[in-house]
C-alpha cells in the first residue's frame, strides 16, 4: 500500500484587510473592511478584520449593512497591486519547501510536501515553519491544514483562525471531521446542503454513511465526488507550480449595477460579457461548441442553463444570441435579476476542422467573421471601448470596477 501524501492548505488570514493593517499601522485592532464601490449600490466586504469580524462583519455583506452593523466600520478601497504582489511574496515562502504548489484563488494555496520530511520534518514541522516565517517577514499571518489529502487539509485551514496549525490524520478524521457541518465540505454550497438536509443529511459523517450509490441517485457524480471527499478517499493531486491546465471553459460574469428587470437589459449585459469571452477565445485559439448561462437573482438564487451551438465558433454575436435564447426559453421572471455569466464551454482549438451546418448561410457567417475580426484589431490598437454595437451604448448596469466580477474556482485536478 502506497504511503499517504502529506499536504498543506495554507489560508492568507482576513488576506487584504491584513495587508492594508500592516500597511498602514495605525489601523491595527479597529474594524476594518475592505469593500468593493460605494458609489453602486451593490458595493460588498471583500475581507474584513478580525475586530470586524467580531463585531458581526461578514464577507459578502452590503456596504450599507455593514455599516449599519458596525458604525465604526473603517471601509477602505482594494489595492489589487499590493495584494498580488504580497500573493507572490507569500508563494515565495512556499517554494523553499517544495515546488507543488497549487494556488485556490490569490489567497489559498495546497502545498504537497511529502518528497520535503526527509529535509525539514514532517508536515506540522514544515507548516509551523511556513506560518512564521509569513508572520516575521511579511507581518501577514496564515491558518494552515496538514493531512493526508487536499480535502481534509482545506477542512484543517478552516479549523483555527488566525495564525494556527491544525493536524487531520487518517487514524483521527472520522472524530474531527464527521461531526462537522456539511456545509464545511469542499464544493458543498447552500443549494446542495439544502438538498441534503431534505434527506437528513446534515454532517459530513452524514455524505459518508448515505454511501456512494445514494448520492448518486441524489446529486449525480458531484454527489459521488462528495461522498468520495467525505469518506477521506480523495485522491486529487497537488500541481506544479509550473503546471498550465487546459482550458476547459471561457466564462466572463458580473453583479449588476442594479438589478434587471426586464430582457432588454439582459441582453445588453449578455452581448458584452460575450464580447469578452469572444476575445478570449481568439487569444487562446479556440472556439465555443457550446454556450452556458448563469443567472443569480436578487434573492441569491443561482440557476444555470447551457445548450450546444450549431457551428463552432468564435463570434460574440453568436454566443451572447445563444446565450439570450437560453435566458428567455427558461427564466420566469419571478424576481429581477442581479448577476449574469456567460461561458463558453466544449472548446476546441480553431485549426481543427468542424462539422458544418446544412442550413448555415457560410457567406454571412464569413462577413460576420471579417466583421468581429477587424473590431478586435481597432480595440487592441485604441482600446476596449473604441467601436462596440450601438446597443451597448449607454448605460448597461455594468459597474466599472473589476471588483464586482464573478470568479467561480474550478473543481481539483485528478
Amino acid at each position: 500500500m502506497d504511503r499517504d501524501k502529506t499536504i498543506l492548505h495554507s489560508d492568507l488570514n482576513g488576506f487584504y484587510a491584513s495587508v492594508e493593517i500592516m500597511l498602514d499601522p495605525s489601523l491595527k485592532g479597529k474594524d476594518v473592511a475592505v469593500c468593493g464601490s460605494t458609489e453602486d449600490r451593490h458595493g460588498i466586504v471583500l475581507a474584513k478584520s478580525e475586530s470586524a469580524k467580531k463585531a458581526g462583519i461578514k464577507t459578502g455583506m452590503v456596504n450599507w449593512e455593514a455599516k449599519q452593523i458596525c458604525p465604526n466600520l473603517i471601509i477602505i478601497p482594494p489595492k489589487y497591486s499590493q495584494y498580488l504582489k504580497y500573493s507572490k511574496l507569500t508563494r515565495k515562502i512556499y517554494m523553499r519547501y517544495t515546488d507543488k504548489i497549487e494556488p485556490f484563488g490569490m489567497d489559498e494555496c495546497w502545498l504537497d510536501v511529502t518528497e520535503s520530511a526527509g529535509i525539514f520534518g514532517d508536515g506540522e514541522s514544515i507548516a509551523q515553519k511556513i506560518r512564521k516565517s509569513v508572520k516575521e517577514e511579511l507581518g501577514l499571518t496564515v491558518s494552515i491544514g496538514v493531512s493526508f489529502n487536499k480535502v481534509f487539509a482545506k477542512l484543517g485551514s478552516d479549523m483555527k483562525k488566525p495564525d494556527a496549525v491544525t493536524v487531520i490524520r487518517r487514524s483521527d478524521f472520522k472524530e474531527k471531521v464527521w461531526p462537522l457541518p456539511a456545509g464545511e465540505l469542499l464544493y458543498v454550497g447552500r443549494s446542495t446542503r439544502k438538498k441534503l438536509a431534505r434527506y437528513g443529511i446534515l454532517t459530513i459523517g452524514d455524505i459518508s454513511f448515505a454511501g456512494a450509490e445514494f448520492m448518486n441517485r441524489t446529486l449525480g457524480k458531484n454527489g459521488v465526488r462528495l461522498w468520495i471527499y467525505a469518506s477521506g478517499n480523495d485522491l486529487s493531486r497537488v500541481t506544479e507550480s509550473n503546471w498550465v491546465s487546459p482550458i476547459k471553459t471561457i466564462g466572463h460574469g458580473i453583479t449588476c449595477s442594479a438589478d434587471l428587470y426586464d430582457s432588454e437589459q439582459v441582453w445588453k449585459v449578455i452581448l458584452e460579457l460575450s464580447q469578452d469571452v469572444g476575445h478570449r477565445l481568439r487569444v487562446n485559439e479556440l472556439c465555443a461548441g457550446g454556450v452556458q448561462l448563469t443567472i443569480k437573482d436578487k434573492e441569491l438564487s443561482c440557476k444555470q442553463y447551457q445548450a450546444q451551438l450549431l457551428v463552432q465558433t468564435q463570434s460574440a454575436m453568436e454566443i451572447g444570441k445563444k446565450a439570450m435564447e437560453l435566458f428567455e426559453k427558461n427564466y420566469m421572471w419571478e424576481t429581477n435579476v442581479r448577476a449574469v455569466t456567460v461561458r463558453a464551454i466544449n472548446l476546441t482549438e480553431d485549426f481543427q476542422p468542424a462539422q458544418l451546418y446544412v442550413f448555415d448561410d457560410i457567406e454571412k457567417r464569413r462577413k460576420r467573421e471579417k466583421l468581429e475580426e477587424t473590431m478586435e484589431t481597432i480595440r487592441e490598437r485604441y482600446g476596449k471601448n473604441a467601436i462596440k454595437s450601438a446597443v451597448l451604448m449607454g448605460d448597461i448596469k455594468i459597474p466599472d470596477s473589476k471588483i464586482h466580477e464573478v470568479t467561480l474556482p474550478g473543481m481539483m485536478h485528478e
